[in-house]
């Protein structure tokens, strides 16, 4: 397999982890959402994969963007032509995948982590794991396709909910509402996403891609439109002075003192 910097990738019993190492938080940047990419279309080409499981070292899954130390990395740059374009071009290949993807996600998933979550077909998680749309929290406005596919797993009504409040709910609330597959304990996280992953790859590889071909039809070009929209919006709404109190307000784990402004 190839290496990768912030990345490790195998393949055994048919199933390719792709498993993010940059803990403890596994902050995204166009990078790392490039080399799982890149490593996702070499296990959609390989004949030895049928199914791919998406996992994390460290405290999260995916933490969303690192703002705290780098917020001109990710969602602060502009969209035209900036760094943010390039993460969701990038973010949209891993949609394009045609196998099976079971992530497991044992810790944090959010903003933007959120959004790499919800590329998989099935999530398997813990009553420990957080889920957030955390972006209206911080002043803008969500990314990552998750316009598209939130709502295509919970409904309108319960992502207006998450993306308005950015509120955090845990494992139990996301198997309940549909945002997660799965609850295991903590320590079987990566096992059961495993053995689902597996039980999966036994079906009959043709006939298991092409049905999920056609459940997720025009789903990737869904994504993909809705991120230029998104980007729109998040490029104004970067320069405004709620976004900069909402970054800082996260910083300083205290609630935002927005103006509207």
């Amino acid at each position: 397999m190839t290496d990768y910097p912030d990345i490790a990738v195998s393949l055994a019993d048919r199933v390719g982890l792709v498993e993010i190492r940059k803990p403890p938080n596994n902050f995204f940047d166009v990078s790392l959402i490039r080399q799982i990419g890149d490593a996702f279309d070499a296990l959609d080409t390989d004949p030895e994969c049928r199914t791919i499981l998406l996992a994390a070292q460290g405290k999260a899954f995916c933490a969303g963007a690192d703002f705290a130390s780098r917020p001109a990395d990710g969602v602060e740059a502009g969209a035209g032509g900036g760094v943010a374009r390039h993460l969701y071009k990038e973010a949209v290949r891993l949609f394009r995948v045609r196998k099976p993807v079971v992530a497991a996600i044992h810790g944090p998933a959010i903003g933007g982590g959120l959004g790499l979550a919800l590329v998989a077909d099935f999530r398997v998680t813990c009553a420990e794991a957080r889920f957030a749309a955390n972006f209206n929290r911080l002043g803008f406005h969500p990314g990552f396709g998750l316009t598209v596919t939130l709502p295509r797993l919970v409904g309108t009504q319960k992502s207006a909910l998450l993306f308005y409040t950015g509120r955090r709910i845990g494992g139990e609330e996301a198997v309940a509402i549909g945002l997660a597959d799965m609850l295991v304990p903590e320590a079987e996280v990566r096992d059961a996403a495993r053995a689902l992953a597996v039980e999966v790859a036994q079906s009959a590889p043709l006939s298991t891609q092409s049905t999920r071909e056609t459940l997720r039809r025009g789903l990737a070009d869904a994504v993909e439109a809705a991120t230029e929209r998104e980007l729109v919006e998040q490029d104004w709404q970067r320069k405004t002075a709620d976004f900069r109190e909402g970054v800082k307000a996260m910083g300083e784990r205290r609630l935002p003192d927005f103006k509207g402004t």
